[in-house]
């Protein structure tokens, strides 16, 4: 679903070269959920970027859903990046003064598509975080954690491969924390590919997978969390 291999990402100046990727090997397959943790500063926004079609790598193979990316033009890029990827944010990003439903529908009129086909998908995305009864409240009715949840379904509306998530937790106090994380394992659950950036241990425990990045490289590429064990024992027995 989403790979590099040996990427590196360098800021210049005509007095600086920052090495903020160097190496870079990642290999995230089709359904899984993947937490990426690390030090502020280790390249974990970079990555995120490179991987959301964000920002150009330096040297390197980034390819996603099998597509390399490398010498695609912009409109190739954005091409890409609107038909297979999702982004949420640790801010909520909504428009105060759109409800819930235009808020969801601005990426899918970006997109150009039909009314009626926007109707069906925001409606559709509501009702998977739960605020289908809720789509002409208002962002400043709503909680933080219920926020946070249409930012999810302006994700998913666009019906994306992979989910990239940047701290969506990190502006929630650990109740509502929690409900987020609930629903982004059931999204996944469902098919979607989840790569999630996080400072907190404890979500990131929750994760199949624990990617650890440290000065600008995975050092801990293949540490599966003790849940994500627990759940493969579990198949393992059923299956046997």
């Amino acid at each position: 679903m989403l790979q590099m291999r040996k990427l590196s990402k360098v800021y210049r100046t005509h007095l600086i070269e920052t090495h903020a990727l160097r190496g870079f090997d990642i290999h995230v397959r089709e359904g899984e959920f993947v937490a990426v943790t690390g030090p502020s500063g280790s390249g974990k926004t970079t990555f995120l970027n490179i991987a959301g079609l964000l920002e150009e790598f330096t040297d390197g193979e980034y390819l996603i859903d099998g597509v390399p990316v490398r010498g695609l033009d912009d409109n190739a890029r954005s091409r890409l990046r609107n038909e297979k990827i999702g982004f949420i944010f640790q801010g909520f990003n909504m428009i105060p003064d759109l409800n819930l439903f235009d808020n969801v529908d601005v990426p899918l009129r970006y997109r150009g598509f039909k009314a009626p086909e926007r109707k069906a998908r925001i409606e559709h995305a509501l009702e998977r975080v739960g605020l289908a009864s809720r789509m002409k409240h208002y962002p400043a009715e709503l909680s933080g954690g219920q926020q946070q949840r249409v930012a999810i379904a302006r994700a998913l509306a666009g019906d994306p491969r992979l989910l990239l998530a940047d701290e969506p937790t990190g502006n929630l106090d650990s109740a509502m924390a929690r409900g987020v994380m609930e629903l982004l394992e059931e999204i996944n659950a469902q098919g979607t590919t989840i790569v999630m950036v996080t400072h907190d241990p404890e979500l990131a425990q929750r994760a199949q997978r624990n990617v650890h990045i440290i000065d600008g490289q995975v050092s801990d590429l293949e540490h599966v969390t003790p849940l994500a064990r627990v759940a493969a024992r579990g198949a393992e027995a059923a299956v046997a």
